[in-house]
């Protein structure tokens, strides 16, 4: 008994569903121009939304590579005066070897 008070009750609730679906078909023909609109206006705020978005993303992205550049520069100068300190003390060194040998780990040429 139970099991066909529910069956009868899914079945309505089945039969709303399909009429409502049946409803907003029929509503969306009468009013064809307006969906069109609607879906045209949504369409367009959707993509500028996500131009907006890649706007603010090439931006980040531009920051990203202005501060990598500054600390690219930043750690060649760093390295160009190590190298230069090391050539400086090596050639201190009166045997000459330590100096050779800096410069063509360095690729230089005396």
């Amino acid at each position: 008994m139970a099991y066909s008070s529910t069956s009868q009750s899914s079945g309505a609730a089945d039969n709303r569903k399909s009429k409502i679906i049946v409803g907003f078909v029929n509503n969306a023909k009468k009013h064809k121009h307006s969906f069109t609109q609607l879906a045209a206006v949504t369409g367009i705020l959707l993509l500028s939304c996500r131009s907006l978005g890649q706007k603010y993303r090439i931006h980040n992205l531009q920051e990203d590579t202005y501060e990598l550049q500054e600390e690219q520069d930043s750690l060649s100068g760093r390295m160009k005066n190590i190298k230069s300190a090391l050539l400086h003390e090596a050639a201190l060194d009166s045997t000459g070897l330590v100096t050779s040998r800096l410069r063509r780990l360095f690729g230089e040429e005396d």
